[in-house]
C-alpha cells in the first residue's frame, strides 16, 4: 500500500478491480484512457489494465463469443480536467448527452453543483464523467 493510501479498517471493504467485457479489449481500453487522459498499462494475463489511480483498475478483458451486454461506469473527475475531457469526445466524434437516457445530445448536466456528461464507449458501455458525487439519502 503506496502513502497516499492509507490502511483501511479490515471492516471496510473497497473495489480494487472490475473485469469490463470488450470485443477489442485493446480499442476499448485506449479509448477510455484518451477520454479521461490516463494510460493503458501492459497486459496482465487476459487483461488490459486502465489504472483509475485511486487503487481502482479495470480490467479490459476480450469477449468474442457472445455479444457484450452493456454496463454502467461512472467516474468522479476533477472539475479543472472535466472541459478537456469534453474537448476529447468532441475531437474523436463521439456525442455526449446530459442524461443517461442519451436525449439531450451535446450538453451536459449540472447534477448536485457540479457537471456530468454521459457517452457510449466502442461496445456501447454507458460511461459517466461528474464532477461530484451524487448526493444520496
Amino acid at each position: 500500500m503506496s502513502p497516499a493510501q492509507p490502511a483501511l479498517p479490515a471492516t471496510v471493504a473497497r473495489l480494487d478491480h472490475t473485469a469490463v467485457y470488450a470485443s477489442d479489449r485493446r480499442l476499448s481500453a485506449e479509448f477510455l484512457a484518451a477520454v479521461l487522459g490516463l494510460e493503458v498499462g501492459a497486459p496482465f494475463g487476459p487483461f488490459l489494465p486502465v489504472d483509475l489511480g485511486n487503487g481502482v483498475t479495470l480490467d479490459y478483458y476480450e469477449k468474442r463469443d457472445e455479444p457484450i451486454q452493456p454496463q454502467h461506469y461512472a467516474f468522479l473527475v476533477p472539475e479543472e480536467q472535466f472541459d478537456a475531457m469534453i474537448a476529447r469526445l468532441e475531437t474523436i466524434g463521439v456525442t455526449y448527452y446530459a442524461d443517461p437516457s442519451h436525449t439531450a445530445p451535446g450538453r451536459v448536466n449540472d447534477l448536485f453543483g457540479g457537471r456530468g456528461a454521459y457517452f457510449d464507449d466502442p461496445d456501447g458501455h454507458n460511461m459517466e464523467i461528474m464532477t461530484r458525487p451524487y448526493a444520496r439519502p
